[in-house]
């Protein structure tokens, strides 16, 4: 079965080839996220998590964006896990 995660992001910006956000909650189990693809909310993949960094109660998180995907940053996202 399929579940989708609820990505609690705040977007900082774009830094060379990926898009940077910030966790506005974070809960440790949510490390597993890492390398899993990431959807809007009608369920379009748009990328994928690239790397998760920095302090560990709200790490920042890199996407890679698939390219000439056009996406609100600010819009709900979610990750798919297995």
């Amino acid at each position: 079965m399929q579940k989708y995660i609820k990505l609690n992001l705040f977007f900082l910006g774009i830094s060379r080839k990926h898009h940077i956000f910030r966790a506005k909650k974070w809960d440790k189990n949510l490390e597993k996220i890492s390398n899993k693809a990431v959807f809007t909310e009608q369920f379009e993949e748009i990328g994928f998590i690239k790397e998760i960094f920095g302090p560990i109660s709200l790490p920042f998180i890199s996407m890679k964006i698939a390219s000439k995907t056009d996406f609100n940053p600010n819009d709900n996202l979610y990750a798919k896990m297995r």
